[in-house]
């Protein structure tokens, strides 16, 4: 009986970190964003601020390769997983589905707004990551998706959609309905649908290489993915004239690192549902506390954070 609730006692430990990973992490990608944000609007080019992102990250993961013995250990063992079938080689490609992300942001927004973007991306992470869970892609193997964990994802989601109230989508003259071209909210939904396979498969290659690993090896396929389509565009608009000489302005790359690594290792504890969650949680609130430092506070924003938290609630009490 002791034992009994001994392991009880560690799952719940195990859950309660994972938890406060997962916030941490959706802040992460919060301050990300708004930095990665502000050096397109400076680069007038959102996929080139994404692509010296993913290269100053790979940049100081290179150098953490060639000073780290751990690090070096960690990608041979992943090598030497790959090779004698313990890992598929396309579960060494979460990166693609971090460049799909920043392609689809590129190709969509301008043409149906942030508000109808981010509902699609969090709608198609949140309902894949059910999938994901059941089929036990991540570490922490299967969760059979139930009545619960499909009232947190909408949950999730109604969050989401009450966070960007008031629609950003270009709309008809004649009826004022967004006129948004159906292809167009497919990318972004399809990117979100990515981010969790992403986290899945991230997690795996963190459990047989360490997390530095997987982040290693995911920043390397996405860089490759973004450079040959950076290529593509490069060829029609040339560089940019001037390149911004604040420094901040590339600190997102190192964020990018410490977040991917930090979910390689929380989704073999929460799994994929809880992450995703979790890290939507993070983003809203990090988000509103910026916004009050800049006097933009909004009620819809601070309502939108207790409904995705009680998401992560109902997704953890569902679990148990």
């Amino acid at each position: 009986m002791r034992n009994v609730d001994r392991n009880e006692e560690r799952a719940i430990g195990r859950s309660g970190i994972g938890l406060v990973f997962g916030f941490c992490i959706g802040a992460g990608v919060a301050v990300q964003g708004r930095i990665n944000g502000a050096l397109g609007v400076r680069l007038a080019d959102g996929i080139a601020a994404a692509t010296i992102s993913f290269a100053t990250g790979s940049l100081a993961l290179l150098v953490a390769f060639l000073l780290s013995p751990a690090l070096r250990a960690g990608v041979a063992e992943v090598r030497a997983a790959v090779s004698g079938g313990r890992l598929a080689p396309w579960q060494l490609l979460g990166g693609l589905c971090g460049a799909f992300f920043v392609a689809a942001q590129g190709l969509t927004i301008a043409a149906i707004g942030v508000t109808a973007f981010t509902v699609a991306v969090v709608a198609g992470q949140l309902l894949s990551s059910l999938v994901v869970d059941r089929l036990g892609l991540a570490p922490n193997g299967r969760t059979p998706i139930t009545a619960w964990r499909i009232f947190a994802a909408a949950l999730g989601i109604a969050g989401v959609v009450l966070s960007v109230g008031g629609g950003s989508a270009p709309a008809t003259v004649a009826t004022g309905v967004p006129d948004i071209p159906a292809l167009l909210i497919v990318l972004p939904a399809l990117a979100g649908i990515g981010l969790a396979w992403q986290q899945a498969i991230n997690g795996r290659v963190g459990a047989t290489g360490g997390p530095f690993a997987a982040t290693l090896i995911n920043f390397a396929v996405g860089l490759t993915a973004l450079l040959l389509l950076d290529l593509h565009t490069l060829s029609d608009t040339g560089l940019p004239d001037e390149f911004p000489t604040n420094p901040r302005l590339y600190t997102g790359g190192l964020i990018g690192v410490a977040f991917i690594a930090l979910a390689s290792v929380t989704v073999g504890l929460i799994g994929v549902l809880l992450l995703g969650l979790t890290s939507v949680a993070g983003q809203l609130v990090t988000a509103v506390l910026l916004d009050a430092v800049d006097a933009k506070l909004s009620p819809l924003a601070i309502a939108s954070c207790v409904i995705v938290l009680g998401a992560v609630v109902v997704a953890s009490r569902a679990g148990r």
